[in-house]
């Protein structure tokens, strides 16, 4: 129970590493809110986790559904503590010259300003607590670039970078700032990444020292720790949650 008592909104928390974001906050004593642009796959989610997750539709690319989900977190659960800024959005495999300005920019939006919409939201309320988390769920990619993945990996260098920055400015204030880099892994987005097909993803796996795709679970246990008050020493980190995939 290292997170009893604290209240969370989760983003992108209705499939994938989100959802496992959700159910290990709830698992370890959680009040989530889960804000998700899919309102049927929150409420799945919310429906499953009980009571204590409260689903909301929102546009993380926008700083009102950030505003109206920390609303929510305060009035009926009587506080915020954490952001888990977890929506994201992926990109095909192609030439950096070729990716057309709608893609580019829905990247943009998703992955780099939901930090900043979500900073804007919450930075005031923890300020005045002298106390929060927020953890940005960046990408290997950030770190280790791979071809054909330009833009997406400069969006997840940018989420990293930004976390430090965060970090450094926010520590006077009691707010810690702290990012995991998983690797590819079993979600709704692998697809979008690798294609379909056995041998594809038999690929990937042998670039993974550790032998297996990342999980859900894995990307929940390392964010409920860097949450929680165990990680109180910790700040401005980017953890890989990788298998070795970047050593």
């Amino acid at each position: 129970m290292r997170l009893a008592g604290k209240v969370a909104i989760v983003t992108g928390g209705g499939s994938g590493f989100g959802e496992g974001i959700v159910r290990k906050f709830v698992e370890e004593g959680a009040s989530v809110v889960l804000m998700d642009r899919d309102e049927a796959a929150a409420s799945r989610v919310a429906g499953e986790a009980g009571g204590k997750v409260l689903p909301i539709a929102g546009d993380v690319s926008t700083l009102e559904s950030f505003v109206a989900a920390a609303e929510l977190a305060r009035s009926v659960f009587g506080g915020l503590d954490i952001l888990v800024n977890n929506a994201g959005v992926a990109q095909p495999p192609l030439p950096l010259e070729t990716m057309d300005e709608g893609l580019f920019d829905r990247i943009a939006n998703v992955n780099m300003r939901s930090i900043y919409n979500g900073a804007r939201a919450v930075v005031p309320h923890f300020k005045s607590n002298k106390a929060g988390a927020i953890l940005n769920v960046a990408s290997t990619g950030g770190v280790s670039p791979r071809p054909n993945l330009t833009w997406y990996n400069a969006s997840k260098g940018w989420a990293i970078a930004a976390t430090r920055a965060m970090a450094v400015e926010l520590a006077p204030f009691g707010i810690r700032v702290n990012a995991i880099n998983p690797v590819a892994g079993d979600t709704p987005l692998l697809s979008t990444f690798i294609g379909s097909g056995e041998e594809n993803r038999a690929r990937v796996v042998a670039t993974i020292p550790i032998g297996r795709l990342s999980t859900p679970q894995d990307m929940g246990n390392a964010a409920a720790f860097l949450c929680s008050d165990e990680a109180s020493m910790i700040t401005g980190v980017d953890l890989n949650v990788d298998g070795g995939k970047c050593i």
